[in-house]
């Protein structure tokens, strides 16, 4: 650690090294304020702001009147990106698949395409479209966001449709689907993700861009968040006989 660094990433280095490789085990409790500055030789503020970055980095959790613990490794569930390709909510089909009780809910309005949207689905800026926001819940729980974008001359999801997948749905308006494409990166959770999906200081998400091609056309693309401490995505490739 270089000398101009703060003195408290000198804590946080050695900590964080020891919850890596397994002497400070999940449940290990963290040496108080007091044991910190006594140990590495650093003051009270120093001590603060590492437990404070320990905990960002979710690797620790506080408790209330009993101090700082090591945070429990969770056991991440599969979610199979194409094991539902037409349900009308794969990723609840998913989920209930492994024992959970899965429900969700939805909301479609008329809305502007931001330009991000427009440029997915290959439209004029603000240019009508619908957009469909999801909340998924496992056993109760939120565990996925979920917001998706059609072109609004396919109209609005009416409540039959609630039965059907997006494939068959577009099938039934002349739109055949011959692509999904999926790309999936990390990113820190916007604080409304973090409030509705409860997740912990520290935890970044799976952010999912999915969208459907009609040849050539995007007909609908998605925006998925989904926890990235609770799941991993399964992909699978059948290969030709």
């Amino acid at each position: 650690m270089a000398s101009s660094d703060p003195v408290y990433l000198r804590v946080v280095a050695d900590i964080r090294r020891q919850i890596v490789d397994g002497s400070l085990p999940p449940g290990a409790p963290i040496p108080s304020r007091a044991q910190l500055t006594r140990k590495y030789g650093v003051g009270e503020t120093a001590a603060r702001h590492a437990l404070r970055v320990l905990a960002a980095e979710g690797l620790i959790v506080g408790r209330v009147g009993s101090g700082h613990y090591v945070r429990a490794r969770p056991v991440l569930l599969p979610l199979h990106r194409w094991r539902f390709p037409d349900h009308h909510a794969p990723f609840g089909a998913d989920i209930q698949s492994q024992g959970a009780r899965a429900t969700w809910e939805w909301r479609a309005e008329q809305a502007e395409a931001p330009p991000e949207i427009a440029q997915r689905l290959r439209l004029d800026d603000s240019a009508p479209v619908t957009r469909t926001r999801y909340v998924f819940r496992g056993d109760g729980k939120p565990v996925q966001l979920a917001t998706s974008y059609e072109p609004a001359e396919f109209g609005e999801p009416a409540p039959e449709d609630t039965s059907r997948g997006l494939i068959s749905r577009l099938s039934a308006l002349g739109v055949k689907v011959t692509e999904i494409v999926e790309q999936v990166y990390t990113r820190v959770p916007q604080p409304a993700e973090s409030d509705v999906l409860a997740l912990p200081a520290g935890v970044h998400v799976l952010h999912v861009e999915r969208t459907h091609w009609s040849g050539e056309r995007p007909v609908e693309t998605s925006d998925i968040v989904i926890p990235g401490d609770r799941f991993r995505l399964v992909y699978n490739h059948p290969l030709p006989s």
